[in-house]
C-alpha cells in the first residue's frame, strides 16, 4: 500500500472520531470567503466551542459512509467546510450568523446531528433554538420565581406586623 492511501486512511479515521464525538456537524460551502474572513470564522467557531475545518470531500464522504450515513453524497460536492459542534446548537448558531454576517459567501449545505440527516432548513431551526444551558436557566428561574414570590409575602407580612407593634407602643407612650 502506498503511503498516499495510509496517510488517507488515517485523515478518515480523524474525521470519523471527530464526528463521534460531536453533537454536532454542519457542512457548508465557503467558496468565495477570503483567508481574513476564514480565519475570523475559525476564532469566532473556537469562542463557541466548535472546530471548523476543510477535508476533502471524499474523505468526509468515507467517514460518514463508513458510519452508515450516505444521505450527505450530494452534499459532498464543491467547496465544503466542516464545522464539529460540542453540542446540538452551537455550530449550527456560529454557522447561521457567518451566513448573514458574509451575505452570500458562505453557504450552509446540511447538518448531521444525533445520528441523522438534517437539511438547510433543520439547520435554521437548530440554530434558532435556545441551547441546553439557557433552557436550564430558564427552567430554574421559572421554579425559583413561586419561592422568591413566597419569601416576599412573608416578609411583608413580617413587616407589617413590626409596624403595627411600633404603632402601638407609640400610643402607649
Amino acid at each position: 500500500m502506498s503511503a498516499n492511501f495510509e496517510a488517507k486512511k488515517v485523515v478518515v479515521q480523524e474525521i470519523t472520531e471527530k464526528i463521534k464525538a460531536s453533537k454536532s456537524v454542519i457542512l457548508v460551502d465557503y467558496n468565495k470567503l477570503t483567508v481574513a474572513e476564514v480565519s475570523a470564522l475559525r476564532n469566532k467557531c473556537k469562542q463557541a466551542g466548535c472546530e471548523y475545518k476543510v477535508y476533502k470531500n471524499t474523505l468526509v464522504r468515507k467517514a460518514l459512509n463508513d458510519l452508515g450515513h450516505s444521505d450527505f453524497d450530494s452534499d459532498l460536492n464543491g467547496p465544503t467546510a466542516v464545522a464539529f459542534g460540542p453540542d446540538e446548537t452551537s455550530a449550527a448558531k456560529v454557522m447561521q450568523t457567518a451566513a448573514k454576517d458574509y451575505e452570500g459567501k458562505i453557504v450552509i449545505k446540511s447538518a448531521f446531528v444525533d445520528n441523522a440527516y438534517v437539511d438547510k432548513a433543520g439547520v435554521k431551526a437548530l440554530a434558532s433554538m435556545p441551547s441546553r444551558e439557557e433552557l436550564i436557566a430558564k427552567m430554574l428561574g421559572s421554579m425559583q420565581a413561586p419561592m422568591s414570590n413566597f419569601a416576599g409575602v412573608l416578609n411583608n407580612l413580617v413587616a407589617g406586623i413590626v409596624r403595627v407593634l411600633g404603632a402601638i407602643a407609640e400610643q402607649k407612650n
